[in-house]
């Protein structure tokens, strides 16, 4: 039985469907330049602008665009040892997506198209058109493919993503949002999708299966993808401002 109330499914590219390769190459960047990894930082930087992230990360005298380059030649590195691949279970839940759901899928992210091409084309065929939304000039670009791209209201879409501040802004929206934290060890992603009330954090991505998809389908239907009072006072201010 497909979905009777959402109508598209959204899933964050890297994080869920690839590797986690940005918290290992934040944390490093961030600790060899004598700051401290944090869950604030974290918050500041996760799923915004570039540019915006580089001004949280620069030190005294830096431009924004500087830090920016500096992370991605340390992320190239790191890429040397740990490659972009598949995440187990990506393809199987794609499939599943397709045939459970029966609504459009479409992927999303930070980096240009070329990264989707590149490590994602042999799995075009399960996206609907645009297929892959750049969202670098409008993280975290719920609000904006939802309405924007596909004209749909928010509480119409399921995200699926690795970031809390996506969690954060979802509820905010009224959206359905399934998160997927990454496993990397100094990570605070976990406790804070938690804080901003997400009630489905998944461990693999063999959980989102029948079951939950139409778990979510009726807590959208019923407006009930949210519990109340749960969102922490900065994470409500942080989602106003829409940072």
């Amino acid at each position: 039985m497909s979905l009777r109330h959402l109508r598209l499914i959204a899933v964050n590219i890297d994080g869920v469907l690839l590797n986690d390769t940005f918290s290992p190459v934040i944390h490093r960047f961030v600790v060899s330049r004598g700051g401290a990894y944090t869950a604030g930082l974290e918050r500041a930087v996760f799923s915004q602008p570039q540019l915006r992230a580089g001004a949280v990360l620069a030190g005294p005298g830096e431009e924004p665009v500087e830090v920016v380059a500096a992370y991605f030649r340390e992320r190239e590195k790191y890429l040397r040892e740990h490659p972009v691949r598949l995440l187990d279970g990506a393809v199987d839940m794609l499939e599943r997506l397709r045939v459970v759901a029966g609504v459009p899928l479409v992927c999303y992210g930070g980096l240009e198209r070329s990264h989707f091409d590149r490590h994602l084309g042999s799995c075009a065929q399960y996206f609907d058109e645009p297929r892959y939304v750049c969202t670098d000039a409008f993280r975290p670009g719920l609000r904006e493919i939802a309405e924007d791209v596909f004209g749909l209201r928010c509480d119409q879409v399921l995200f699926i993503d690795d970031v809390a501040r996506v969690a954060e802004v979802a509820r905010g929206l009224g959206a359905a949002f399934v998160g997927h934290p990454t496993d990397f060890e100094h990570s605070f992603q976990r406790d804070l999708m938690r804080e901003a009330g997400a009630r489905h954090v998944i461990d693999s991505l063999d959980a989102v299966d029948a079951e939950l998809l139409h778990t979510l389908d009726a807590e959208a239907a019923d407006g009930r993808l949210w519990p109340e009072g749960t969102l922490s006072a900065v994470g409500a201010t942080r989602v106003a401002a829409g940072l």
